[in-house]
């Protein structure tokens, strides 16, 4: 890894720091950012965190990493985003999931060993299409059944 994307790689981990481990709660000894605090804003927070979340995908993407770990890294932001929907536990879910240091390491892994990082990503997001799969056709059948029981 060179110089140049050492440091971008850097940026990015302080960054996925500040947003999703800044500071620790005592009590239950927990790591939250401001990704966690961002989302407590009605509407323009989780737009906000996403837009800065989003920062670490263009560095991904300026730095070369494989298009199927950018897929990941998207779905990854993508899921916070969703989860961030939710009112008042979205929040807490966002704390919990942190997309952003989850990021991060993949795009240090991508630098590091991007092989292994584009095998990880591919079984991932093959796990992700055969379970989308699956709940489709479940959904599918259930519905079958469901027709054929009113029907009679």
């Amino acid at each position: 890894m060179s110089a140049l994307a050492g440091g971008d790689v850097a940026i990015v981990k302080g960054l996925a720091k500040l947003l999703d481990e800044a500071v620790t709660i005592p009590v239950i000894n927990r790591k939250v950012g401001l990704d966690a605090v961002l989302g407590l804003i009605p509407g323009i927070g989780d737009i906000g965190s996403s837009a800065i979340g989003g920062y670490i995908l263009l560095t991904a993407s300026k730095l070369g990493v494989p298009a199927v770990v950018m897929w990941r890294m998207l779905l990854n932001l993508g899921i916070d985003a969703a989860i961030g929907l939710i009112p008042f536990a979205g929040d807490f879910l966002d704390a919990a999931y942190k997309s952003n240091t989850k990021n991060a390491k993949l795009l240090a892994q991508a630098m590091t060993e991007p092989q292994q990082a584009k095998r990880a990503s591919r079984w991932a997001l093959a796990g992700l299409a055969l379970g989308f799969v699956a709940i489709t056709a479940a959904s599918i059948a259930g519905a079958v059944l469901l027709v054929r029981w009113i029907v009679g």
